[in-house]
């Protein structure tokens, strides 16, 4: 039986599940944030990637980060106010989301973590991955952070 394709992935399930509006771009997979900038059509600043953060064991979290940024360590680690962090491997992350790593998204993940959202999205339409390869959804920032109940802060350099 198919499937509607705006329900394909546990990400769009949970899109359309919280009513947030957006449209789907699917465009296989990518080699840079450029590749999926432009196959999306729009400027790689309004792609959105979702990393997985480590604050400790089993305490993980979600940061947003604006595509032609990447995390500030030293400010996301004063504005939880902890002295390390890092990336989880890959493995690591699928286990707490159920995304492999190019595919992580808050929606849907088999983990509810908290969301921290770069201030700089905020009022934007941004392109966020949609839970698998070359999958995205085209959103409101704000609906997002809304949605997710995202901390925004300056957390995010320039790349």
């Amino acid at each position: 039986m198919d499937r509607e394709p705006s329900d394909d992935t546990p990400a769009l399930r949970a899109l359309a599940a919280a009513g947030i509006e957006h449209t789907v771009t699917r465009h296989g997979r990518v080699r840079s944030l450029a590749e999926a900038a432009e196959r999306r059509g729009v400027p790689p600043r309004a792609i959105v990637k979702t990393m997985v953060v480590r604050r400790g064991a089993g305490d993980h979290l979600f940061v947003l980060v604006p595509g032609d940024r990447e995390i500030s360590w030293p400010k996301l680690r004063a504005l939880l106010g902890v002295n390390r962090m890092s990336m989880p491997d890959a493995e690591a992350a699928r286990e707490v989301t159920g995304y492999e790593r190019g595919t992580i998204t808050p929606f849907g993940s088999a983990t509810a973590l908290p969301v921290v959202a770069d201030e700089r999205i905020v009022g934007r339409t941004i392109s966020i991955g949609a839970g698998a390869h070359g999958v995205a959804a085209t959103v409101a920032a704000d609906d997002v952070i809304a949605h997710l109940h995202a901390q925004v802060a300056d957390v995010t350099d320039p790349a």
